[in-house]
């Protein structure tokens, strides 16, 4: 369902720098002097970021993705960058690694219906539609046509002096009462190795193939994640508005983006989703800043939607910490396929 298998992102960051504020008001000389010397040794802060400017930075990302520029997106990706494509993790070493796999050629693109929310202060989620001809050729010598159109997301954070990428995922826009049919049979189930096999395999390669762990935080994010898919089931309007930020906003699995409350919890509890059992699994919990955290899971729902059943997607949640509970501000879901 993306662009490249496993992704590549397309996250645009920069750096909004804001002039140093006014010093205060002061009637001495060395008092103005002290004001003038605090201001000059102070960092400037990133300004808070528009729609605009965000929109801008991601097509000059764009741009970056289809030349393969990895050192554009070296500078510009927090440390703490997140993706989540078929389950897994990938980092910002992870994404680095894989621009530098792959060659595109794309005759044509673009990109409109530019969305934005701010998380808190310091975090903010833009969206948009995106349409592309081209193909990008992998490591294997197979060229792939590019999906489109795709709904994009980008979670930004400010990190200093900038606003840096944290977070950034793509699902094919589809008619969700007319999905498309899976391109290809699903692979056979491999058989799984023996103890001994998985060990010997580990020693040739030198190191166990890593895994992703979570923070502290992450069981109590689980919890409120279910809560919410228990929420979504019930259609329960008062649940969500408790469990959710100020500001929320939603891409769901068909590509379609929902943003600011009253509109999302109205999409969550319209009549277009028969529920009858949901779960929320395989969490994993990383922090962006020390109010705000990112969870990866995986979330199964038994039922359907415009007539088509639910099954597991994977979900990808940013939650800000709001009177000393965690609160959803924003949630996107992968299907699994």
């Amino acid at each position: 369902m993306k662009r490249i298998s496993p992704i590549v992102p397309m996250l645009g960051v920069a750096a909004l720098l804001a002039a140093c504020g006014a010093p205060g008001e002061n009637t001495g000389t060395n008092a103005a002097s002290a004001g003038n010397t605090a201001n000059a040794n102070a960092k400037p802060a990133a300004a808070a970021p528009t729609k605009d400017a965000l929109f801008a930075l991601d097509k000059q990302a764009n741009d970056a993705w289809i030349k393969g520029d990895a050192k554009f997106f070296e500078s510009l990706l927090s440390d703490k960058f997140v993706s989540h494509e078929r389950g897994k993790r990938m980092d910002k070493a992870g994404l680095l690694k894989m621009l530098g796999e792959f060659k595109c050629a794309v005759k044509t693109w673009s990109l409109e219906d530019p969305q934005m929310a701010m998380i808190n202060a310091d975090t903010a989620v833009i969206s948009y539609e995106g349409t592309f001809d081209g193909s990008c050729t992998g490591p294997d010598g197979k060229a792939m046509k590019l999906p489109s159109p795709i709904r994009a997301a980008s979670v930004y954070v400010r990190e200093g002096e900038k606003w840096m990428g944290a977070f950034h995922g793509e699902n094919l826009i589809v008619d969700p009462k007319a999905p498309p049919a899976p391109s290809a049979k699903p692979e056979a189930k491999k058989e799984e190795p023996k103890k001994d096999d998985k060990m010997a395999a580990n020693s040739a390669s030198g190191a166990a193939p890593a895994k992703a762990t979570g923070d502290a935080n992450t069981d109590a994010l689980l919890k409120v994640e279910l809560a919410v898919w228990e929420a979504w089931k019930a259609k329960d309007a008062k649940k969500l508005e408790d469990l959710t930020a100020k500001d929320l906003s939603f891409v769901d699995i068909f590509g379609h983006g929902t943003f600011g409350k009253a509109d999302t919890i109205k999409d969550w509890t319209e009549a277009k989703c028969e529920i009858k059992s949901v779960s929320v699994t395989d969490g994993v919990a990383s922090a962006i800043s020390p109010t705000v955290e990112i969870l990866t899971h995986r979330g199964t729902a038994d039922g359907t939607c415009y007539g088509q059943n639910v099954g597991a997607v994977y979900g990808t949640s940013v939650y800000v910490k709001d009177g000393g509970a965690w609160k959803l501000a924003f949630t996107m879901n992968m299907p699994t396929m």
